[in-house]
């Protein structure tokens, strides 16, 4: 459970919000399980944080980009592999790889290994794109690419369709 403490013990308006290791929201969406630590809500809507895990061999989401957030992505394990447009990056532990807004992207996991990211989203308008996706899969429908580009489209995300 997430706890929210000030100095001298938990108060109704906190300073500090407290997510421990086995906390936080978890969303799983095939092969990539993401804890949402920070949804927005102790922030002001201004940042929202995930850690995300990605079993050997994911693919990640069609290129798309986002018109009113950054996206920022802190590879804590394993390797990731970012497309910006036509170019490829492999960030290993310790890369921090930050896309602002307007810019194609995407990312997979294309080794034999887990990788794990810690991301950013500021503002936290993305984080519930993600409970979309979930909420797709738990309804039994499946996540075609539509039903991506629609859930996409309700957070001001459009696929990158001139690097498809």
């Amino acid at each position: 459970m997430t706890d929210q403490v000030r100095a001298g013990g938990p108060q109704t308006d906190p300073a500090v919000s407290v997510v421990g290791p086995g906390d936080g929201e978890t969303i799983v969406l095939g092969t990539t399980r993401m804890r949402v630590l920070e949804d927005g809500s102790h922030t002001g809507h201004r940042l929202a944080i995930a850690e995300s895990v990605l079993a050997p061999h994911t693919q990640g989401p069609p290129q798309h980009r986002h018109a009113q957030h950054d996206e920022g992505f802190y590879v804590l394990s394993g390797t990731v592999r970012f497309t910006v447009g036509d170019e490829d990056y492999d960030a290993t532990a310790g890369t921090l790889v930050m896309v602002p807004p307007g810019t194609p992207h995407t990312f997979a996991n294309p080794t034999d290994q887990p990788a794990v990211t810690l991301s950013t989203f500021t503002p936290d308008l993305y984080v519930q794109y993600f409970r979309d996706l979930q909420n797709e899969l738990a309804g039994g429908r499946p996540l075609t690419p539509q039903a991506n580009i629609d859930a996409m489209s309700r957070y001001a995300t459009q696929p990158a369709t001139d690097f498809t």
